[in-house]
């Protein structure tokens, strides 16, 4: 797992559908570096806290402010909402904590518990687009 991969901002950036940041996709690689820059530039506050952390958390709000609605494409990431996406890629794919991403996504935990149950729901074998 890794800072980028698996979240995107939608139409055709690679972002979202596995690609990642390293594998050329324009989006992606824009929204890691402008992470990467924000905790770069809050260094000095950082330092008590893991920088990997902090930039997850600016990779997130960066997704979440220019995600659309729906990624059209052919992956099964495609389907999910912006914000099932960041639950499901958080929660499961990088191991955080529930409550954790919840602060990180200014939601309940209990929404996201929502928003990965219906996520994982909808990335099982022959679901079909809701």
């Amino acid at each position: 797992s890794g800072i980028g991969s698996g979240v995107g901002s939608g139409a055709g950036d690679g972002v979202g559908d596995g690609a990642g940041a390293g594998s050329g996709c324009p989006g992606a690689r824009r929204l890691l570096a402008g992470a990467l820059a924000r905790t770069y530039a809050d260094w000095h506050r950082v330092r008590g806290d893991d920088p990997y952390d902090h930039t997850r958390r600016e990779l997130c709000t960066a997704y979440a402010r220019t995600a659309r609605r729906y990624r059209d494409g052919p992956g099964v990431l495609a389907r999910l909402a912006p914000q099932e996406r960041l639950a499901l890629v958080l929660c499961v794919h990088e191991g955080v904590p529930e409550e954790v991403a919840a602060a990180q996504l200014g939601l309940p935990a209990d929404r996201v518990r929502a928003l990965t149950a219906r996520a994982v729901a909808a990335m099982r074998p022959g679901r079909e687009a809701a």
